[in-house]
């Protein structure tokens, strides 16, 4: 997992955070390797066990009011408890007065102090998205994603089996593309990947024949969207006859990226086979199931249950023919 320095993070100026260094400059080599935000009032009323420090500390107007409300004493005591922990950085919301003694505490132990305009809601809402989108790991995949009825779907397969024609016949239909081609994917907190393009190849889609064709500007802002979550993975792949394939649907395949592990559908695609529609459908039957209901459960156990009649039936007869 990536990691960033406190002072990478007081440097940031697009994501808005408006923070500024008060004590602790010594200290902003410290640096952060999760997106979590905490809030350390447990800590300052002297409970400092679930204190952890790779994590940013923030101090809202609550945290602070109470920590000036007990004697200095006191608070300089837990101040020290707490700050002895080797903290990443202490963070003040709501751009308040900030007390001597926590200056020179922060000072003393080397610990970032810096304060914001933002309240604590916004704040933290703030550095929690800036924190995901730089520390939350990220790769690339090559393939096509789209976004079908809502569900995100990625389209792997080898090169020049039909990735991009399918995803196009989908745009034509009134689908829309995410990226093709290369795919940068990203984690976010608690399990959900998200898909986008690349910079230079945003909105590009490359047909054999026609070559690099630009989706935003051939059908418009609404055929594109910058990103998705990736809720189910299919790869085409080349019809081989006499190789069995999936013709029930029971059995639930699934593909990991990043520790998620996500619905994968495996499609042979050759002549004769509409490789959009197929497409389709399956996202169509991937939102039947998150909505608990699965087609081919439903045909097995009716399929069971006829069986289970007919031999009932078939059994009762016999008997019955046995008494007479």
């Amino acid at each position: 997992m990536s990691e960033l320095t406190i002072q990478e993070i007081l440097d940031e100026k697009e994501a808005g955070l408006d923070l500024e260094l008060l004590a602790g400059a010594a200290g902003l080599t410290h640096k952060v390797s999760v997106p979590r935000i905490q809030k350390p009032g447990l800590a300052l009323a002297g409970y400092s066990s679930s204190l952890h420090h790779d994590r940013i500390q923030v101090l809202g107007s609550t945290e602070l009011s109470y920590l000036t409300t007990m004697p200095q004493e006191k608070a300089v005591e837990n101040l020290r408890r707490i700050l002895v922990r080797n903290l990443s950085c202490l963070i003040i919301t709501k751009d308040q007065v900030v007390p001597d003694y926590l200056i020179q505490q922060a000072e003393s132990y080397n610990t970032p102090l810096l304060r914001t305009r933002h309240l604590s809601s916004s704040f933290i809402s703030l550095i929690t998205k800036f924190l995901e989108e730089r520390l939350l790991p990220t790769s690339t995949l090559h393939g096509v994603l789209i976004d079908i009825l809502g569900v995100g779907v990625l389209l792997q397969g080898k090169s020049g089996v039909g990735k991009s024609e399918c995803a196009l016949e989908l745009i034509l239909r009134g689908y829309r593309l995410v990226a093709d081609d290369v795919i940068k994917v990203r984690l976010k907190l608690p399990s959900v990947i998200f898909g986008e393009g690349m910079d230079l190849l945003h909105y590009h889609m490359e047909i054999r024949g026609l070559g690099i064709l630009n989706i935003k500007h051939l059908f418009g802002v609404a055929a594109i969207r910058e990103r998705k979550k990736i809720d189910m993975i299919i790869e085409l792949v080349q019809w081989e006859d006499g190789k069995e394939y999936d013709r029930l649907g029971l059995e639930e395949k699934t593909m990991e990226i990043h520790g998620v592990e996500l619905p994968y559908v495996r499609i042979p695609v050759g002549p004769g086979r509409n490789a959009g529609t197929i497409v389709e459908v399956a996202a169509r039957n991937q939102l039947l199931k998150e909505m608990g209901y699965h087609s081919a459960q439903e045909f097995q156990e009716l399929l069971e249950t006829r069986m289970a009649e007919t031999a009932r039936l078939h059994a009762h007869t016999i008997i019955g023919d046995n008494l007479e």
